[in-house]
């Protein structure tokens, strides 16, 4: 399930009221009809920039991490880089006083490029290479997430100066894959956590899990937590270490107030019976949401190519993307609105493909009337759109805009064909670097 599949294209167009929701909080219709996001027409955008493009609304990234801190004001927030990252957004998130989770090579340096912190710095992944874990330790990130045997070893050897490390752990609340991290049940977080000891370079301090990507209950944090907290009071008696830190990841539910306020609710509540009940100083708790800041900020403009029109009385529109400008599978319900003119007063139900006839988005309502030239906005694409994007066809990855207070900036250009190309050893302009460049 997508983003937008918990909340289906209006059938009224964007002549009725916008879905806060769904669409950046910035996003207006102006008198020409025209969407705006960010006080910005996107029709300035697509002259500027061209399309495909992906556009992301500060402002409305920025108030998601300010709920965050509202509703969990004693809880640590570090954005998960993974949804959408660029050195621009990483100054964001430190501007507002959160850290980042990072996954790769790629994005560590991009966040320390950007202004953030290395001790603000989480280094994630189940794989992570000896290269990425020498780069982490060199630069002095704040923690590092040991999700694998092999990683206390290759970490370990790799460290001049102690390393703050957490131990991925895998509750038993039916919510989480079982390859990722260490399973509580059956001893092998216990044996996790006496091998990172035993290593007099790895500092531990807490535990981290994740539940899910999009967790649809967030009462499961309840019993996470309790189970934690007796894991972490199990190390205090084995041990004589008290672990101060609990992480719980990301991917709770965190798109509105009542969402924030609930997840506080229950994340307080589960933290005061279980340490009451193990007797256990409450530790810091540290979350990690990407999707939920990243997502309705976004908004990836297309221009119609062609308009085949089907005896049901539907439309096939094809744009000038592709499925590799997104994240999602074919067919996910995404909003599609015209966004560059007032509609027609009928709607007909539309299949979007891409130039290469990748379905993109089925049975949105859009007018009847649409044709070649119009401009096209996808809402819900913020997270994991422009950080997963890939050439396909050997076409450039679309660029990245964010908008402001009535003004646009390149965050990140368009992939060029010059680009591609330097990377064919077979063209003689090609540029000459080293493998590990």
């Amino acid at each position: 399930m997508t983003l937008c599949a918990l909340h289906p294209p209006s059938r009224h167009g964007l002549n009725s009221p916008l879905d806060r929701t769904i669409w950046p909080l910035s996003t207006t219709i102006d008198e020409r009809g025209r969407l705006c996001v960010g006080g910005v027409p996107a029709t300035d955008v697509a002259a500027e920039f061209g399309t495909p493009t992906h556009v992301v609304d500060e402002e409305d990234f920025r108030s998601r991490i300010r709920q965050y801190r509202a509703a969990l004001p004693d809880v640590e927030l570090a954005y998960a880089g993974m949804a959408l990252l660029s050195t621009a957004v990483a100054g964001w998130a430190a501007s507002e006083g959160a850290g980042v989770a990072v996954c790769t090579g790629g994005e560590l340096v991009t966040a320390l490029a950007g202004g953030m912190s290395a001790s603000r710095i989480i280094l994630h992944g189940n794989a992570k290479t000896a290269g990425e874990l020498h780069d982490a330790a060199r630069a002095g990130v704040g923690r590092v997430v040991i999700d694998s045997p092999s990683e206390i070893a290759l970490l370990a050897a790799r460290l001049r100066r102690r390393q703050r490390v957490l131990v991925r752990v895998i509750p038993d609340v039916g919510a989480e894959s079982a390859e990722f991290g260490f399973a509580l049940a059956g001893g092998q977080a216990v044996g996790a956590v006496k091998r990172v000891l035993d290593q007099p370079c790895l500092d531990l301090v807490g535990l981290h899990c994740q539940l899910g990507s999009q967790l649809a209950e967030p009462g499961l944090y309840g019993e996470a937590i309790r189970q934690l907290i007796a894991a972490m009071a199990e190390v205090r008696e084995r041990h004589q270490i008290v672990l101060t830190e609990l992480n719980l990841g990301g991917g709770h539910p965190g798109e509105s107030k009542p969402e924030l306020r609930r997840l506080a609710t229950i994340i307080d509540g589960g933290l005061r019976a279980a340490c009451a009940e193990y007797s256990y100083p409450r530790p810091g708790v540290v979350i990690e949401p990407g999707r939920a800041i990243a997502a309705r900020a976004g908004v990836t403009l297309y221009r119609v190519i062609a308009v085949k029109r089907r005896p049901d009385g539907g439309s096939l529109v094809a744009v000038d993307g592709t499925i590799a400008d997104s994240a999602a599978p074919g067919g996910a319900k995404y909003t599609v609105a015209l966004a560059n003119r007032h509609r027609h007063s009928r709607t007909a139900p539309i299949v979007v493909v891409g130039r290469h006839g990748d379905e993109l988005a089925c049975d949105v309502e859009l007018p009847d009337d649409i044709r070649p030239g119009d401009l096209l906005a996808m809402a819900c694409t913020g997270a994991y759109h422009h950080s997963m994007g890939r050439s396909c066809n050997l076409e450039g990855r679309p660029p990245l805009v964010a908008v402001a207070g009535g003004q646009c900036q390149e965050l990140v250009r368009r992939e060029t064909v010059a680009d591609l190309l330097g990377r064919d050893r077979g063209w003689p302009g090609h540029t000459v670097t080293s493998a590990a460049s």
